[in-house]
C-alpha cells in the first residue's frame, strides 16, 4: 500500500485534489503505460481520491481498486445491448432530480459530482445538467411526495449525496423531513470507502438528530476497500443509529471469485454493515468487459450459500428497465 499519498485529512480537500491524470496515476502506483491499454476519454475521465489510492497496491497492474477506475481501452468497443440508458430512467423523470420507479419511494439525484468515477457506473451517460433541482424544483418535489401518499421513504443519490457541503445536505434533510408521510431517508454513497473523513463531526450530529430512520447504502466491491480507518468511521455511523448496508456490483477479473466475495462479506461485517444487494451489471455502454455471465454468477452465489451465513449473504439481484422492483436473479435455473 502507498502511506505516503494522504498528509490532508480535510475531506473537502481531499475531494479537491483527486487524481484526474492517468499518467499521475501510473507514477503513484509505480506502473508504466505500456502495461496497461490505458485512455484518457473525453468524457467521463478519470477521478479518484488519493485516500482510495492509497489502498492500492503498487507494482500490481492487476489490483483490483485500480481496474474498478483505470480508463482503458475496452470502453471504446461497442457492444451490441450495452446503451447509455441502461435502466430507462428518463421514462420515470417526472420532475427535474427525481426519479419515481418504486411505488413506495422515490430517488432524488440532488448532485452530479461523484468523489471517484467507476467505469462500469450506470450513470456515467446521465443528463446530470438537465436534471439538477434549483430551489424551485425543489418546493415541486416536496408537493410531489406530499400528492403521493404511497411514498414514506426518499434516496437521496446523485453522483453522490455525500459529495456536497453539509450546509446542502441539511437543507434537503431539512425540507424532507418536514413531510409528515415520510419515515425513512436513505443516501446512496461512496464516499465513506474513498473518502472516510467525509463521515466528520458535524455530519454525526446532525444524523444524529434526525427524526425519520437513516439507511446508508455504501458500495462497496472489494474487502480492500475497507481498511483500518475507513471501519473506524463506519463503525461511527453505526453508533449514532444509521442502519449501514453494502450493495456490490459483480465485476469480472474483480470480485467474481466465492474467495474474494466471502472475504468482502466478513470485512463489512466486522466494520459494522450488512450486505444488501450483488448487482448482476447493468448494461451501460462501455462496460461490457466487467460483465459476467448469468449462470457464473448463480454458480458463484450457490457457493456464497455454502459458505457464509444467511445473513452474510447478499441477494443476487438484476435491475432491468420499467421493473418496480429490483429482479431476484433465479437460482434454480439449470446450466
Amino acid at each position: 500500500m502507498i502511506n505516503h499519498l494522504i498528509t490532508q485529512k480535510n475531506w473537502q480537500t481531499q475531494l479537491s485534489t483527486a487524481i484526474t491524470s492517468v499518467d499521475e496515476l501510473l507514477s503513484l502506483l509505480k506502473l508504466e503505460r505500456s502495461e496497461l491499454s490505458v485512455i484518457v476519454p473525453d468524457n467521463f475521465g478519470l477521478r479518484v481520491p488519493r485516500a482510495f489510492v492509497n489502498k492500492m497496491q503498487a507494482g500490481d497492474a492487476n489490483d483490483p481498486l485500480l481496474r474498478q477506475v483505470l480508463p482503458t481501452a475496452e470502453e471504446q468497443i461497442s457492444v451490441s445491448g450495452y446503451t447509455q440508458d441502461p435502466l430507462a430512467e428518463n421514462a420515470h423523470n417526472p420532475i427535474k432530480g427525481l426519479l419515481h420507479k418504486y411505488q413506495s419511494r422515490v430517488l432524488l439525484t440532488i448532485t452530479g459530482a461523484c468523489a471517484i468515477h467507476c467505469r462500469y457506473c450506470f450513470r456515467q451517460h446521465f443528463d446530470y445538467g438537465a436534471n439538477l433541482p434549483t430551489s424551485k424544483e425543489q418546493e415541486a418535489i416536496v408537493d410531489y411526495i406530499s400528492d403521493n401518499p404511497d411514498i414514506n421513504e426518499v434516496i437521496l443519490s446523485g453522483g453522490d449525496p455525500l459529495s456536497i457541503s453539509n450546509r446542502r445536505l441539511f437543507a434537503w434533510l431539512d425540507c424532507l423531513e418536514a413531510i409528515p408521510q415520510l419515515t425513512t431517508i436513505r443516501l446512496h454513497t461512496r464516499l465513506p470507502l474513498v473518502i472516510p473523513e467525509r463521515i466528520d463531526a458535524e455530519l454525526l450530529q446532525r444524523l444524529a438528530q434526525s427524526r425519520c430512520q437513516l439507511v446508508m447504502v455504501i458500495h462497496c466491491n472489494h474487502a480492500n476497500e475497507i481498511d483500518d480507518n475507513t471501519a473506524q468511521y463506519l463503525q461511527r455511523l453505526k453508533q449514532i443509529g444509521v442502519t449501514l448496508l453494502n450493495q456490490t456490483v459483480l465485476l469480472a477479473g474483480i470480485n467474481d471469485q466465492v474467495e474474494t466475495q466471502v472475504a468482502l462479506s466478513h470485512r463489512l461485517f466486522a466494520a459494522g454493515v450488512l450486505p444488501y444487494y450483488l448487482h448482476v451489471l447493468d448494461k451501460v455502454a462501455g462496460a461490457a468487459h466487467f460483465d459476467c455471465d448469468e449462470q457464473q454468477a448463480i454458480t458463484l452465489y450457490w457457493q456464497l450459500l455454502s459458505k457464509l451465513p444467511g445473513y452474510l449473504v447478499p441477494k443476487l439481484v438484476r435491475e432491468l428497465p420499467n421493473f418496480a422492483f429490483k429482479t431476484p436473479i433465479d437460482i434454480y435455473q439449470a446450466d
